[in-house]
């Protein structure tokens, strides 16, 4: 018995100590729209976007069954990348299903015409109940445990090389300013998240003349460890500068079945050096086999939608773990 006692010991010592402090990801399946809920080491929580409005709030149910299984009964922050209906329109259904304390956006509404003049009013009777933050590029959102520093918003991005960044980018020569966007795709607030030396970028629907702003003739970001794939894989974004210049180690493509997911966006993020894996929330049916990830980084494979999400957990040290919530498929990177 007494030669237990060690064992005992070190048992009870474990039990008690405090678990690991991770940041944890999920990418909700809104079929095509955006919502990617964070939480922070301290418990602070960050929902970017919240999917599509009707449906009998399909979505805003989705996010509230993410954020059940994350433990969060509160989003501490909602960020609105821009007043597209895919990423602001379950934002009464959420607010119905739980409380949201700090609402955060580019500022005034841009596009015009009744529908978006509808859309916009909704959003803000519920913004202007709880704390409104308006963002601009080289500003902080104040989550404990991590950095989230904001890249873009309306169409202006950072001025100067974040630390560490600043090289020059090959493939900007010969490649011309594309035509300005003057939709909301174009005043998207982008961030990036950094846990340590792990860095996630979210540019939310930012078009490609903004992002020849961030990385021509120099790249201002650097690069990037997961890179949540903007405007759902669509090619009015993901130029080639843009995406050799982040050099992701992972994508994570918020694709539907039948929205987003485009072959050239696809391939230019394979044909990345460095880019280990291209993970998808749908099979893009409108594409191809040769254009679509393996069964096992989708997260729905079907048309019709089991709404499975895909977590990554990130650790301080930059090692990270994706998990395919429909098939327990996960696989780990180890930051070299």
């Amino acid at each position: 018995m007494r030669a237990l006692l060690p064992g005992i010991l070190l048992l009870a010592i474990a039990t008690t100590l405090p678990a690991a402090k991770v940041l944890e990801i999920y990418s909700i399946d809104v079929e095509g729209g955006q919502s990617t809920l964070l939480v922070a080491p301290s418990g602070q929580s960050l929902l970017i976007d919240t999917g599509w409005p009707g449906m009998s709030h399909r979505d805003a149910g989705r996010i509230a069954a993410a954020a059940k299984a994350a433990g969060v009964h509160k989003i501490d922050y909602l960020l609105i990348t821009h007043y597209h209906t895919d990423h602001v329109g379950g934002v009464q259904g959420l607010a119905k299903r739980m409380p949201i304390l700090n609402f955060v956006d580019h500022g005034p509404q841009t596009e015009t015409g009744k529908d978006a003049g509808i859309l916009f009013d909704e959003y803000r009777s519920f913004r202007d109940k709880g704390n409104h933050i308006v963002v601009k590029p080289g500003d902080m959102i104040p989550i404990k445990g991590i950095d989230v520093e904001v890249l873009s918003a309306a169409g202006n991005v950072i001025a100067s090389p974040l630390p560490g960044a600043g090289d020059p980018t090959p493939e900007c020569a010969g490649y011309t300013r594309p035509a300005a966007d003057r939709t909301e795709n174009g005043q998207s607030v982008g961030v990036l998240i950094t846990f340590g030396t792990f860095r996630m970028l979210d540019m939310g629907d930012l078009t490609k003349d903004r992002e020849y702003d961030l990385v021509c003739p120099n790249n201002k970001i650097g690069i990037v460890d997961l890179f949540l794939v903007s405007h759902h894989g669509t090619n009015p974004s993901n130029s080639l500068p843009f995406i050799r210049a982040i050099a992701p180690r992972v994508a994570l493509m918020n694709n539907g079945p039948q929205k987003g997911g485009d072959p050239e966006v696809w391939q230019t993020l394979r044909d990345t050096r460095g880019l280990l894996d291209l993970w998808q929330l749908h099979y893009a049916v409108n594409s191809d086999k040769a254009h679509n990830s393996p069964d096992a980084f989708i997260a729905n494979v079907d048309t019709i939608c089991e709404a499975k999400w895909i977590k990554v957990t990130a650790e301080k040290n930059g090692t990270f773990h994706v998990v395919n919530s429909r098939d327990q498929f996960q696989k780990t990177y180890v930051k070299k």
